[in-house]
């Protein structure tokens, strides 16, 4: 079960308003084993694409690192689906290379439903959980 604050729910959906049609993305973090989201990071999608997301690999080494310094982890990896309903596409599986965090989807298409979900993803396996 992923226990989130509303603020940064809040927060995760505006983005993904703002950058519509184009799939936002970003990772809230928390101290590590935690399991407590804290600290919102919008990223750059780079690959500016309304179907899939790229993080840029220079931010996301940055963060990565001052994560590091700060004794934090991504809790929460979450991106939007601009089109499509809010569960991991194959790109998105293949992509998941963090087991312990939670992967948020927010949709961004009302006729996919408006409720944010959560997913843990690892070795290729999607498991939805509450949020």
């Amino acid at each position: 079960m992923l226990t989130i604050h509303a603020k940064l729910v809040e927060a995760m959906i505006a983005q993904a308003r703002k950058d519509h049609p184009i799939e936002t993305c970003g990772i809230i973090a928390g101290l590590e084993g935690s399991n407590l989201p804290l600290r919102l990071i919008p990223m750059r999608n780079v690959a500016r694409s309304e179907i899939f997301f790229e993080f840029d690999p220079q931010q996301q080494l940055q963060i990565w690192r001052t994560m590091e310094a700060r004794g934090e982890e991504p809790i929460v990896i979450y991106h939007s689906h601009t089109g499509t309903q809010a569960y991991p596409s194959r790109t998105d599986v293949k992509h998941a290379t963090e087991p312990r965090s939670h992967y948020v989807i927010i949709p961004t298409d009302a006729r996919h439903g408006e409720e944010i979900r959560s997913f843990r993803i690892a070795d290729g396996m999607v498991t939805e959980e509450r949020v």
